[in-house]
């Protein structure tokens, strides 16, 4: 097995889509038949026909079905990032019928390794020897003069629920404890609380081994959107590892070390957000190689914005985080610069609802405040400066998040002011 996320991935998604299909079938439909005849027997005997279900075409007559299971967009986008699939639906459908765009070529070997599982049948149990043979399959189409170069890290401050072992994040990326990973690096499986790992895949030829920066990159936009999707110390460690196929394992620089002072689990039940969230950061993070990032309006605020955010994020403690989180919010915010004072009451207009926006301006006002406290070393950590500082991160943080998801128009500025504009006729039209 050259991709055992994939297997995984792919395994999961032909059960539920199984007893998707299985219920179809009780509530009514019904599988089309090819009539097959055989030539006339020798005596003048009448020719024999079978009947041969068109298992294919009722797999791909409900594709709206199976796009609405769980585990249908992680296995396309793993699929959409290994590459060879067109070898795969050459082999099977033929030249004429291979999409040229990833997505829908993904989206075309599901249906084709649908159809392969549950070829000429009416009822749609998955058979494990029928599984086996169609993914040896597909591996050997895919992966065929290939080879598959994988690099694993540890990542630090984050846990999955305990019955999860694999969380694929899209992008050939994928959350892995170190115990299901085949051949572990030993320095990472014999430690005595084995890492959560990040493990990047890629398929490539044999002369075009690529160096490890792929992964630092896939790994790093990983990292940026754990830091947006929920608060945590979420760190890389300095050194990770990577190989070719099964073969040995070679340190590599990945991250740039930490120490994790919390640890944040993700619950069963947040893992499909995390997933699609991954997803929808990686392609619209500033500069992002897919094509579908922000246009060009607030693009460089914003992109300045996340790295001093990201910088924040590596600080030890809130304290020390505070001037980069300041900086990063007066770049989205207060243009005009800090002698405007506008910073406090933009924050509060998109951060606060209406009848929270006093008090939010207030306590943002005594965070800007205390960067000079912080410099001077004039606050203690139990003091309401410290809540004031992750109250402040917190804002960041949503408000990055809400402009990369789409929520929020980059032009800050304009959505602040234009709200506050509203407040004040509302006062005025409440005063007449």
């Amino acid at each position: 097995m050259r991709n055992p996320t994939l297997h995984g991935l792919l395994e999961a998604f032909t059960v539920a889509a199984g007893i998707r299909l299985d219920r179809a079938v009780a509530s009514g439909d019904e599988v089309r038949f090819d009539v097959i005849s055989s030539a006339e027997t020798h005596r003048g005997r009448p020719a024999l026909y079978c009947y041969r279900p068109l298992t294919g075409d009722y797999i791909g007559e409900r594709l709206g079905l199976l796009t609405e299971l769980p585990s249908f967009l992680p296995v396309v986008r793993t699929l959409a990032g290994v590459g060879g699939l067109d070898l795969y639906l050459r082999s099977m459908a033929g030249r004429d019928l291979v999409p040229e765009q990833p997505r829908e070529r993904a989206v075309a070997v599901v249906l084709r390794f649908l159809s392969r599982v549950f070829c000429e049948r009416t009822d749609f149990a998955v058979d494990e020897l029928r599984f086996s043979a169609a993914y040896e399959e597909l591996e050997q189409a895919i992966y065929e003069g290939r080879h598959v170069t994988e690099v694993v890290v540890a990542v630090l401050g984050i846990d999955l629920d305990p019955k999860t072992d694999e969380l694929a994040l899209g992008d050939g990326v994928s959350l892995q404890r170190a115990g299901a990973l085949a051949a572990a690096p030993a320095e990472l499986a014999d430690a005595a609380q084995p890492p959560l790992l990040l493990v990047a895949r890629v398929a490539h030829e044999r002369d075009a081994r690529p160096s490890v920066a792929f992964a630092r990159a896939r790994f790093q936009r990983v990292l940026t959107a754990l830091r947006l999707f929920e608060r945590g110390d979420f760190a890389l460690s300095a050194v990770g590892y990577s190989r070719v196929d099964s073969g040995a394992w070679s340190p590599v620089a990945i991250g740039t070390g930490g120490r994790s002072r919390q640890l944040t689990l993700i619950p069963r039940a947040a893992e499909d957000e995390l997933r699609a969230f991954c997803s929808l950061i990686g392609r619209r993070l500033p500069g992002s190689a897919h094509g579908h990032g922000l246009d060009s309006s607030g693009a460089g605020e914003l992109s300045w914005a996340l790295a001093r955010f990201e910088m924040g994020c590596e600080r030890a403690t809130p304290y020390q985080a505070l001037s980069d989180h300041l900086l990063a919010l007066r770049a989205l915010l207060e243009p005009e610069g800090p002698a405007s004072g506008r910073l406090a009451q933009r924050l509060a207009m998109i951060c606060a609802g209406p009848g929270d926006r006093a008090a939010a301006a207030a306590r943002a006002a005594r965070a800007i405040a205390l960067e000079r406290s912080v410099i001077t070393g004039m606050v203690s950590d139990g003091s309401e400066g410290m809540e004031l500082a992750v109250e402040l991160a917190d804002n960041l943080r949503a408000i990055l998040r809400d402009v990369l998801c789409g929520h929020l128009d980059a032009d800050l500025c304009t959505v602040a002011d234009e709200l506050l504009g509203q407040a004040v006729e509302e006062l005025d039209a409440a005063l007449v």
